[in-house]
């Protein structure tokens, strides 16, 4: 008889509306969660086979959760730098340990960019999820593949204080005027010898600048670049040496503090010829230190081969156009900021920055399959499938919004609506229980 079938169904719709009761009320105290991700509440029929055409068997409903994490939230702006956010697909890398160092943490995922630092200076969200990120070398690269986890740290920029980075490249653009006379000192030029090189002081440079370098330990030196015209049409003698020559110590031919010399050549139409160029003017510089101080090797970038992007011999006068070196000497790191490219830049008191580390993004096929964790994390499950490591606005992955956050994707007018709908759907359930116990009591009342 269909009564008790009707009994079980008024069940079932009690307890699918006491599910769905759960997600809403989960949804409603999480309205101010940051990063919060809400689930829906979704019906689905149950039916029991008919055991004939003139019949029927009630089955019921029951209730299942979708997953709302692909839906995004408003982002609100923030006065911290670390709060971040992602705009568009993808989640932050995150580890879940009892500290930043925990060998046992596990790789999580979350949209939750609440970060601060901790007391050891680790960035961590309220959730006490650690951010990880790539550690980017001198250069500014990724060391290492994208995707291998096992290369992940977490962020940390307190470790910077104090350290320091030697000089590697220096790229000088400027003029050296063809037009300028030849000095009549020149037809005795040795670079060589202390009475006839421009390191010595004993010939007078045609044109000369100065460039600060770093050293190991974050010092700063002194490198004078000076030019004397050739009588060999279209070339220079170059002296490079340290000031004071105390500085180096110097090795082979060179003296006077010397640490690299040459004749830098140019075409006809005055771009640079490195073909006929000196080698040690194109090669690393090696500068031996005095004072204890570890060696260096910088590489010295004049241009172009037959372009006009660096040094050019032009008629008007001599000038430095540009210059860029490279290393420092850091002092103690005041803040951080990170850009859209994920980039994370340690910012100095004495006024440098540094890029010290590559947030990645992590994007899934399914997000919606993912697993949730507490603190607004999530696992990777058999219904959201692999994930794969992007760099910020690259592959499909959205870009990182510095000083943001992204609220919850509640609505908390539909999760009203929703309240009223499914408190009306389980009320009406249990009138289906309890109009079909008074039509069993009246059956049991048959035989009276």
């Amino acid at each position: 008889m269909s009564l008790y079938g009707a009994l079980f169904s008024g069940v079932s719709g009690m307890t699918a509306n006491s599910n769905a009761m759960g997600m809403i009320s989960d949804n409603i105290t999480n309205l101010n969660t940051v990063g919060y991700k809400g689930t829906d509440a979704q019906f689905v029929s149950l039916v029991t086979s008919q055991g004939g055409s003139d019949s029927y068997a009630p089955g019921g409903v029951k209730s299942t959760p979708r997953s709302l994490i692909n839906k995004p939230g408003l982002l609100q702006t923030s006065d911290s730098a670390t709060d971040l956010s992602i705009e568009g697909a993808g989640f932050f890398v995150v580890k879940n340990g009892t500290s930043a160092t925990d060998s046992n943490g596990t790789i999580e995922f979350t949209r939750a960019g609440s970060f601060t630092p901790d007391a050891d200076g680790f960035l961590r969200n309220t959730a006490g999820l650690y951010l990880q990120g790539y550690k980017l070398a001198s250069d500014g690269t990724i060391p290492g593949n994208l995707g291998d986890l096992s290369n992940l740290q977490t962020i940390n920029t307190s470790g910077l204080t104090g350290t320091a980075e030697a000089t590697t490249k220096v790229t000088l653009r400027a003029n050296l005027q063809s037009t300028h006379a030849i000095n009549p000192a020149e037809a005795t030029y040795n670079a060589g010898t202390s009475a006839n090189n421009m390191a010595s002081g004993a010939i007078t440079p045609d044109f000369t600048r100065d460039v600060l370098v770093y050293d190991a330990q974050g010092g700063s030196k002194n490198l004078t670049m000076s030019f004397l015209k050739s009588s060999t049409p279209n070339q220079w003698h170059v002296e490079i040496y340290a000031n004071p020559s105390s500085e180096v110590t110097t090795s082979g031919s060179n003296v006077d503090g010397q640490v690299a010399t040459g004749t830098l050549a140019f075409n006809q139409d005055g771009t640079l010829d490195l073909s006929n160029t000196s080698s040690s003017l194109q090669s690393s510089i090696g500068i031996n230190w005095t004072g204890g101080v570890s060696p260096s090797s910088i590489d010295l970038n004049l241009g172009t081969d037959g372009t006009a992007n660096g040094m050019t011999q032009f008629a008007s006068d001599s000038a430095l156009i540009s210059s860029s070196v490279d290393g420092a000497v850091f002092g103690n790191v005041i803040g951080v900021q990170v850009g859209d490219d994920g980039v994370v830049t340690a910012l100095f008191d004495n006024g440098l920055a540094k890029a010290v580390y590559q947030l990645p993004i992590a994007t899934f096929q399914n997000p919606n399959g993912l697993t949730r964790a507490n603190g607004n994390g999530y696992t990777v499950s058999d219904q959201s499938g692999t994930f794969a490591i992007q760099v910020p606005g690259t592959g499909g992955a959205g870009t990182i919004a510095p000083s943001t956050l992204e609220s919850s994707n509640i609505d908390l007018g539909a999760e009203f609506v929703k309240l009223i709908t499914t408190q009306r759907a389980f009320s009406a359930s249990s009138k289906i229980i309890q109009t079909a116990d008074e039509m069993l009591t009246e059956l049991n009342q048959v035989k009276r």
